[in-house]
């Protein structure tokens, strides 16, 4: 054997054992590819789930948001309407005339008047419009006078200074009571909620 053929032979080994290195390294790289890949689609497809998981939860935030939104504009769209509606029996009760407003005032009188017997003296305020006829009303009750005006729609408010006692019966007063013990029912009728 010559030195030539021995230098063939480590060439030739050397060349199968090149190739055997070459070829496990391609298919190592194929392999780290294939996971790189694998992980990258993993990571891919969770990033998506995020975002999906993310716009969803904006999403139900924005409808929750808007449906309070709507709820509180509803809302106060109701309380305009039950104001308006206040404000229109205010102007209907403050317009009360002749009789009627006599009758009214009167029967509010007649119900304090109780509370003030034995009282010396006594004032009976009301609405600066309605002096004529506090005056008139008042003439009916010993020890009754009119007293200073107040900003009311009408009736009367009592006072004794003796007694210290004072009752409200306004058409204010009233309608007050009204309102609230019939709000339940007023509003239903407004907004049809049966």
């Amino acid at each position: 054997m010559s030195l030539d053929t021995v230098v063939e032979d480590i060439r030739d080994e050397a060349r199968t054992r090149a190739e055997e290195i070459r070829a496990e390294g391609e298919e190592r790289a194929e392999q780290i590819v294939a996971e790189a890949e694998a992980e990258a689609d993993e990571i891919e497809a969770e990033a998506e789930h995020d975002v999906e998981r993310a716009i969803e939860q904006e999403r139900e935030q924005a409808l929750s948001s808007a449906k309070l939104e709507a709820k509180q504009q509803r809302l106060e769209a109701r309380r305009e309407l039950l104001q308006d509606v206040r404000d229109d029996v205010e102007t209907e009760i403050a317009g009360l005339e002749g009789d009627r407003r006599e009758e009214l005032t009167r029967s509010l009188l007649e119900a304090a008047a109780p509370e003030f017997e034995g009282a010396d003296t006594v004032r009976v305020r009301g609405r600066e419009s309605d002096a004529d006829l506090l005056g008139t009303i008042c003439e009916d009750h010993d020890g009754f006078e009119v007293g200073e005006p107040v900003d009311v729609l009408g009736g009367v408010v009592v006072e004794s200074e003796g007694s210290r006692v004072r009752v409200n019966n306004t058409f204010d007063s009233v309608l007050d009571e009204v309102w609230e013990d019939n709000l339940r029912d007023i509003s239903e009728r407004l907004f049809e909620e049966r």
